[in-house]
């Protein structure tokens, strides 16, 4: 992750801008989307995210990692399965983005 301007020196009391910049990355890569998709239909297996995607399974992997460790996807365990699942605090977030791009298709933009 690249290093803010602020280098650790915000005047806040807290600084946020690592926080922020390592979720605007797990948003900012069209794969990762792809896999949020997915996951706005429901809880999926890899492999069942690998067939919705057509993405190769280490991408997908990956992907999920990276998503994982920003929050916006978590995981439990089924036997041998990992079953991933949308984050229930980012699902109004992800309504927002599909109705503004939703409205922006329809305005022809």
């Amino acid at each position: 992750m690249k290093e803010c301007s602020c280098k650790g020196k915000c005047r806040c009391k807290t600084c946020t801008c690592r926080s922020y910049s390592k979720l605007f990355d797990a948003l900012g890569n069209a794969n990762r989307l792809h896999i949020l998709n997915t996951l706005k239909k429901g809880p999926r297996k890899v492999t069942e995210i690998i067939q919705s995607t057509g993405m190769e399974q280490t991408a997908v992997s990956h992907g999920l990692r990276q998503l994982e460790d920003a929050g916006f996807v978590t995981v439990k365990r089924d036997g041998k399965f990992r079953i991933y699942s949308l984050s229930a605090p980012w699902e109004p977030l992800i309504t927002i983005i599909d109705q503004h791009l939703a409205e922006k298709q329809r305005r022809g933009l």
